[in-house]
């Protein structure tokens, strides 16, 4: 009896370290803190854990009135995938579908009953298990692109959860700079600490402005961008069950999958005969 699947993630999901992000945030981070000390300034002014709470507890007490709990919860746990890059390698996935493909050709579709339960992704599973049940390949096709596009759909709420967190945390930095404002005025009668209260009252905005461009918004982007990558393996594995099911050669399946897998681009025949022409004429003057 073959072993039937008991997770509901792919099975060959390899995960390591974003660099890019870690890297982007170091290099945004030192950017804007050597600029300071650069300038002449000290780390130490821009340390205010009083503007550090009234930003981040503004900006997530708006994020919860906006967003359902649902959407949230799943959000948070996006995070973890901002840092961490989970990947399926296209080429393992080619040569899976091939190999299913080589099977239904030589001994039909319903050969596969066995191997649908055991794929490496539950998206093919599920893909598999409908066309070898025989259903028709457009309602096939029809039904795949629903989970795709609902996959894309709940991905895009968890991406807004972050887009919105960028979209306040700005102004409730400005918020916080204007608290500091009114603690200032009432101390006008002290001229001396006037300068330096203004000064700090804006590290509230700094904050702010910080969270939303060097995290916020760019982690909903790295989100999208995961969601996309995503979909895309996932339409690979659609065209790959329905060229299976056309009964296409294995040869002609791999040629049409293969266009999902970005390669250097290599240079053209005539590019090539044209550079040999030219090195061996040179060679001869």
């Amino acid at each position: 009896m073959s072993d039937r699947r008991s997770d509901k993630g792919p099975r060959n999901v390899r995960s390591k370290l974003d660099f890019a992000t870690v890297l982007g945030i170091i290099l945004a981070l030192g950017g804007i803190l050597g600029g300071l000390v650069l300038e002449g300034g000290n780390l130490s002014e821009i340390l205010a854990p009083t503007a550090l709470l009234i930003v981040l507890g503004g900006t997530v007490g708006a994020v919860l009135v906006t967003t359902p709990q649902d959407v949230l919860g799943r959000a948070c746990r996006r995070i973890f995938e901002v840092f961490i890059e989970k990947s399926v390698s296209t080429p393992d996935m080619i040569e899976e579908l091939i190999g299913y493909a080589a099977k239904a050709r030589r001994t039909g579709i319903v050969s596969l009953e066995f191997d649908a339960p055991n794929a490496s992704d539950p998206f093919l599973s599920k893909a598999l298990t409908l066309a070898i049940d025989g259903t028709d390949i457009d309602e096939v096709r029809r039904m795949m692109e629903l989970d795709i596009t609902i996959a894309e759909q709940r991905g895009e709420a968890e991406a807004r959860v972050f887009e919105a967190a960028g979209g306040y945390s700005p102004t409730i930095g400005i918020i916080g700079a204007v608290l500091g404002l009114i603690q200032v005025m009432k101390n006008l009668a002290n001229i001396d600490e006037v300068g330096h209260g203004i000064a700090t009252a804006f590290v509230a905005t700094i904050y702010g402005v910080g969270f939303a461009n060097v995290f916020f918004l760019p982690a909903a982007a790295k989100i999208r961008a995961r969601l996309e990558t995503a979909a895309q393996l996932k339409e690979m594995m659609l065209e790959g069950v329905v060229a299976m099911v056309e009964g296409l050669n294995p040869k002609l399946v791999r040629a049409k999958l293969e266009a999902y897998h970005h390669r250097p681009e290599q240079p053209r025949l005539k590019d090539r005969d044209r550079d040999e022409t030219g090195v061996k004429e040179t060679s001869r003057a």
